[in-house]
């Protein structure tokens, strides 16, 4: 799921009164991406997003771990799609009508992103969030944020990932 805006670390207060976080931020690295559902194509870590809606059945935009150029964020997403929807076209989900036409294909942006893991290891709480990650994005002199480039998939709506759009002052630039 992705956060809409800006991050923050919610606190919970054990029994014996101390404060610990209910969420912990995970930062990257190359040994523990694919670990946190991330793929590695030609040393590209890329992950699909989805919009928090129930029946999303493909990602709706793509993050890539650093800051890349369009074109590698192109051809990271269709990987993606590839390996987890064994569909090569990247301009359609699975199943689309190739009739029907399509918005251009969207233009990443370059921005931060943290990942926030519900709860925190140790401290479960059982609520619904318990051992699932969201997103936020954030921008750079945020605490913990980690250099993303992001992309809308093609097929989905304009606003359905959340994706920072430059052009609206969120934190982020367009990749080129």
């Amino acid at each position: 799921m992705t956060a809409p805006a800006l991050y923050k670390i919610e606190i919970n207060e054990g029994d014996d009164g101390t404060a610990h976080p209910a969420e912990q931020v995970w930062a990257s690295c190359a040994d523990g991406a694919a670990d946190h559902g991330l793929i590695a194509h030609q040393g590209l870590f890329v992950a699909g997003i989805d919009s928090g809606a129930d029946d999303d059945l493909c990602p709706v935009g793509f993050v890539v771990l650093g800051h890349l150029r369009w074109a590698d964020v192109i051809e990271a997403a269709a990987a993606y799609m590839a390996r987890f929807h064994g569909w090569r076209n990247l301009y359609l989900y699975p199943g689309d009508d190739p009739a029907v036409l399509i918005p251009r294909v969207p233009r990443a942006v370059l921005t931060h992103d943290v990942f926030l893991r519900h709860p925190h290891p140790d401290h479960g709480c059982g609520c619904e969030w318990d051992e699932t990650w969201r997103m936020g994005w954030a921008p750079a002199t945020e605490h913990g944020p980690v250099p993303v480039t992001a992309m809308r998939h093609p097929a989905a709506a304009v606003t359905a990932a959340g994706i920072p759009d430059p052009d609206e002052g969120a934190p982020a630039t367009w990749a080129v």
